[in-house]
């Protein structure tokens, strides 16, 4: 392989001029984007998604998923606190593995973010949808995309716009904003298990495990089992890693990163326990698989319509946060990724409220498609197999400095980093064999395109110097 290739990327704290961006949060704004990006489509609407593809058995899906994204959360905290630059993933790998390494990352990177962004935006329709359609008389035909007999999914393409209007005014408003809707997230979660867990009935555990541990392909062509739903469920543990995206604009980077990576993750995997247990106890998971908006439903059945009515608005209002945090990671994926050359500079520039406005365009420009066109189910899946190449090189990385370098300072060490390092691998290892086939195969398809591209124009114009 050509040297030029290995290249790696001197680390630079504090790039300078018209790049560089400003330092406006703090742990609370970074815990706030975690826990609104972590909390939202995965538990509020892929719950049914999981539960069709591993029964009951879906809480042992969640865990699974948890256990691997805690692994990964702590390497994300170690290497967020010891490069405390815009990148996240894609910057640890450029600075520790090499160039060619670090764009096949970044490039996952873009999948991830953009197929996240577009997933949630269309699972928050799924809950806007009906409220539209009895308030307003919108046709159910502009709220689903053409493969769900839709023509395009417009409450989708319109949140996405409002989010990018307000990443535009400024990052630590939209922060503000962001902290504000958690709180009527959260809220809504707490409502959901005080009215399900007391329906709890044991009997809707049985069978537990009606479709085995490993992935399956049935009869009708459909895959399941606990870690095929596990691989689907993946979905709703990451968002901590949009926080490393944020290292750049903190302003303690090596104190709040880790308060909010490890803080927000935490957090959620009580919260989702917690839902989870509720949701599959309360009604048979037969009744609410596949829905669009399985907790509302939940609700529903139990004869709490209005319960129901105040989840699905709590939805409408607050699943933005999802969208808001994993659109200000895209953007800044995408900023540091042309800063560095690797896309064209023009999109890096930074406007007087110090965000990155071409590149928000831009990234605005890519979701909306998506999200107007594509299913939920498969914008998750794809979306997860960029997410778990990113972990694996997270944890790669981290290895590789403890060996490298095993003195640079460190304001966060991640425990037992020969355990937690190898269960990342492997695991985010079994939960890509685990996805769809053609998943695997969309996901080699995007990244020959990257490659390609890499070869005729980002290594070409890449800044960094030979490391």
């Amino acid at each position: 392989m050509p040297s030029s290739l290995l290249r790696r990327k001197p680390l630079q704290l504090e790039p300078g001029g018209e790049r560089q961006l400003v330092r406006t949060l703090s742990w609370p704004h970074l815990m706030a984007l975690g826990v609104g990006a972590i909390v939202g489509t995965g538990i509020l609407t892929l719950i049914g998604v999981g539960a069709a593809k591993a029964g009951p058995a879906v809480i042992l899906s969640f865990a699974v998923a948890g256990a691997i994204c805690a692994c990964a959360a702590l390497a994300y905290a170690e290497m967020a606190t010891t490069i405390p630059v815009s990148g996240s993933a894609y910057t640890y790998s450029y600075v520790v593995l090499g160039e060619v390494l670090a764009w096949i990352i970044g490039w996952s990177l873009i999948l991830e973010y953009s197929l996240v962004v577009s997933a949630v935006a269309v699972g928050w329709s799924g809950y806007a949808a009906p409220l539209l359609e009895s308030w307003l008389g919108v046709p159910t035909a502009l709220m689903r995309g053409p493969e769900a007999g839709g023509i395009v999914n417009l409450p989708a393409v319109g949140i996405i716009v409002v989010v990018a209007v307000l990443l535009l005014r400024g990052t630590r408003e939209s922060a503000t904003v962001n902290a504000a809707l958690v709180l009527v997230k959260i809220a809504a979660l707490v409502v959901f298990v005080a009215f399900a867990l007391p329906a709890f009935d044991a009997a809707h555990l049985e069978p537990f495990d009606p479709y085995g541990f490993p992935k399956r392909v049935g009869a009708d062509g459909v895959e399941r089992g606990v870690m095929a739903a596990a691989a689907i469920i993946f979905f709703a543990f990451y968002g901590f890693d949009a926080i490393a995206t944020a290292a750049e604009e903190t302003r303690n980077p090596g104190r709040d990163l880790m308060i909010g990576i490890v803080g927000s993750m935490a957090a959620c995997v009580l919260i989702y326990v917690a839902v989870a247990v509720a949701a599959v106890g309360a009604v048979s998971y037969t009744r609410f698989a596949d829905s669009p908006e399985p907790l509302a439903l939940i609700l529903r059945e139990l004869g709490r319509p209005l319960v129901a009515q105040y989840l699905a608005a709590s939805a409408v209002i607050a699943l933005p946060t999802v969208i808001l945090a994993f659109f200000y990671g895209q953007s800044r994926i995408f900023f540091t990724m042309a800063r560095d050359g690797m896309l064209p500079q023009g999109l890096a520039q930074v406007s007087s409220t110090g965000t990155p406005v071409r590149i928000t365009l831009f990234t605005a420009a890519v979701v909306t498609v998506l999200a107007g066109l594509v299913p939920l189910g498969e914008l998750a899946a794809l979306a997860n197999a960029g997410t778990l190449a990113a972990f694996v090189a997270v944890a790669a990385c981290m290895l590789v400095m403890r060996l490298r370098d095993p003195d640079a300072p460190r304001t966060f060490r991640a425990p037992v980093p020969w355990l937690i390092g190898p269960v990342t691998i492997l695991g985010c290892g079994y939960l890509f064999l685990s996805l769809p086939a053609t998943t695997q195969l969309w996901f080699a398809i995007w990244n020959v395109f990257g490659l390609v591209f890499y070869a005729l124009y980002g290594r070409k114009h890449a800044v960094a110097a030979a490391g």
